[in-house]
């Protein structure tokens, strides 16, 4: 391809996208498609011969397109939101466009130094503490993986690196009972083991007990384990249920223990003045994790990570091979030594175009909105006789279930054909979640286009199903 064919080729694909996004209420949210009916479209074999890019073009939208979930319909509420806004695409479309590794600072200043001012800009919107410092990661996922790993490191000397896991204490790990998946899977591969990770009880609107964190800290001290690391979550997955920060803050204190914050979700919320009371404690805690590409309008990938030392952060992670020492590292920020991958995406870009374009006020008058919203549907199940919510609701997460005058025992497979014959309709995509043993309908609230409307008629089309499933099979 040349340079006068890349133009008029990006100019069609750049329509098509304004399109897309114009029109993608159109699409089924969720795909009419089986297992393998998409791969048994594409040949066995790669071409040998080039092809027109006509043609590409061509199948992308015949065979792609038709096969994918469309998260970007404000009729998607499944799951947290992999969110992007017009700005967001266009940084993205740069970002590929200088085809950056920005593994230091040489490599791309312009790039590391973005990287770092959007890291102060992020943490002056949402009141973080001013002695934090942060960097861009890929998923929250990475980012507890360093802080346990960083936690690790820093318990042992930094010795653990070094000699492996020979003659070192045996470390626990700490988290409620509604904790995200990754967390099981960073003490596996931070070689703590599964076994060492101790689940806490929570309380009756799912956030974590203090006082049994405690009390498994002074059991596994008792017993000669080294209490290393507290993940608490500000807005847990299932329920956004709010950690209490503070007590848990105090308790690592008192007994030297990392503490991790998982905020990935519901972080954004701190940028509104009333909603940072979900924090309070956090200038206390060791890291800090939030996603811009969950709920600040930023496309995939892009999480913002902060710690409080980052020297051990580098300590844990720095490696200097002669062929990228350069004569200004002591000068500048080499983020290749701030977490585990060398190779790293010019992330700051676009998060750059978004906060600029929107604006502050722009941002937090989305997220009140969503936050009205789920509100707003909160109420409408407490006032319907034969709905009931299952979980608290602190921000537009909400957690329910159809429970008519019918038999306990029958109510997880009546309000899983519901989801099921919603889902089906394509018009709406939401998920489920387990509650205290009960099967819980869960919509997220949190699209960049989402509207009253589309909360309106979601709730409606779930009643319609709900007296559907009941008449016919109950």
């Amino acid at each position: 391809m040349d340079n006068d064919s890349f133009r008029k080729h990006a100019h069609s694909l750049v329509d098509w996208m304004a399109d897309y996004l114009q029109n993608v209420e159109e699409y089924p949210v969720l795909p009419d498609v089986k297992p393998g009916d998409i791969k048994k479209q594409f040949p066995k074999l790669p071409p040998e011969q080039s092809e027109q890019f006509e043609a590409i073009f061509a199948d992308f939208k015949q065979q792609i397109v038709p096969g994918m979930t469309h998260w970007e319909s404000p009729n998607f509420m499944a799951y947290f939101p992999g969110n992007k806004s017009m700005p967001s695409i266009l940084g993205e479309m740069l970002t590929a466009t200088l085809g950056a590794q920005c593994m230091i600072w040489l490599t791309s200043p312009a790039a590391a130094e973005l990287e770092e001012q959007m890291m102060e800009w992020m943490k002056e919107m949402l009141a973080l503490p001013k002695h934090f410092t942060g960097v861009i990661q890929d998923t929250a996922s990475t980012a507890t993986l360093c802080a346990i790993l960083t936690a690790r490191e820093k318990a042992s000397g930094y010795k653990v690196n070094e000699e492996g896991f020979s003659g070192a204490e045996k470390y626990i790990v700490y988290a409620s009972n509604q904790i995200h998946s990754s967390i099981d899977k960073a003490v596996k591969i931070a070689g703590i083991g599964s076994n060492n990770l101790r689940k806490v009880n929570v309380d009756h609107a799912f956030a974590l007990d203090p006082a049994h964190l405690e009390a498994l800290i002074k059991e596994d001290i008792a017993e000669g384990r080294k209490p290393l690391c507290v993940v608490s979550a500000i807005g847990t997955t299932s329920t956004t249920a709010i950690d209490p920060i503070m007590a848990i803050s105090k308790i690592c204190q008192k007994y030297d223990i990392w503490h991790h914050v998982d905020a990935a979700y519901a972080g954004t919320a701190l940028v509104l003045p009333e909603m940072r009371w979900m924090a309070e404690g956090v200038e206390l805690a060791d890291s800090f994790v939030f996603n811009p590409h969950k709920w600040m309008f930023t496309n995939f990938d892009c999480t913002a990570y902060y710690v409080k030392d980052p020297r051990a952060l580098i300590n844990t992670f720095a490696i200097s091979p002669d062929y990228l020492k350069t004569s200004v590292d002591d000068e500048v920020k080499n983020y290749r030594d701030w977490g585990v991958p060398l190779g790293r995406r010019f992330r700051a870009l676009k998060l750059w175009f978004v906060i600029r374009e929107m604006g502050v006020e722009g941002i937090q008058a989305k997220i009140r909105k969503h936050i009205a919203l789920g509100q707003w549907l909160k109420t409408e199940i407490e006032k319907h006789p034969d709905f009931e919510l299952l979980a608290p609701v602190p921000l537009n997460t909400i957690c329910f279930r159809f429970a008519p005058n019918i038999s306990e025992d029958k109510l997880d497979s009546l309000n899983e054909e519901i989801m099921n014959r919603v889902n089906a309709t394509g018009k709406l995509f939401f998920a489920q979640t387990k509650l205290n043993n009960k099967f819980s309908l869960r919509l997220a609230f949190g699209n960049t286009n989402l509207e009253a409307k589309h909360v309106e008629n979601a709730w409606a089309l779930i009643q319609e199903k709900a007296k559907g499933v009941l008449a016919s099979e109950y």
